[in-house]
């Protein structure tokens, strides 16, 4: 007996395809696609990221490889993600219903993070100032006004 949901697909299938979504949804905050993948991710993004605040080595070496032992994405994940999660302990995510596919009429939906997540890192202010515009370029007018 099989348990969890096959989507049509063998096991190593099935698992690349989860995993694929799991590191798109790290990395893009949000995903888009059928409602029967994200019921199917939903439940193992809660334990990774469960996994990630206990913190101990077996802890994120697990999470490394059910990430494709991939390190950038098991550093985004115990870092930025989890502290986002600070005192909540489930429910990470939040499913919105979209309309149905016009090609196939399957239900799709969009899965992202309950609490707002930005990866990019914002300069401080004090090196925003220090850059400088860099002097205009000569062009063929300016050469020909100099003379």
């Amino acid at each position: 007996m099989v348990f969890g949901r096959k989507l049509s697909r063998g096991r190593k299938a099935r698992e690349a395809l989860f995993r694929s979504l799991i590191k798109a949804l790290i990395i893009s905050g949000k995903i888009t696609t059928t409602k029967a993948k994200i019921k199917a991710i939903q439940g193992e993004i809660d334990k990774l990221i469960t996994l990630s605040k206990k913190g101990t080595l077996s802890a994120e070496k697990r999470v490394s490889a059910i990430l494709g032992n991939n390190r950038v994405l098991a550093q985004i994940l115990s870092g930025k993600i989890v502290k986002a999660f600070g005192t909540r302990t489930s429910g990470f995510t939040r499913m919105t219903l979209l309309s149905r596919r016009k090609g196939d009429a399957a239900e799709m939906a969009r899965l992202e993070w309950v609490e707002k997540i930005s990866l990019e890192e914002k300069k401080p202010a004090a090196k925003a100032k220090q850059e400088t515009k860099a002097p205009p370029k000569k062009t063929k007018k300016t050469v020909k006004k100099a003379k």
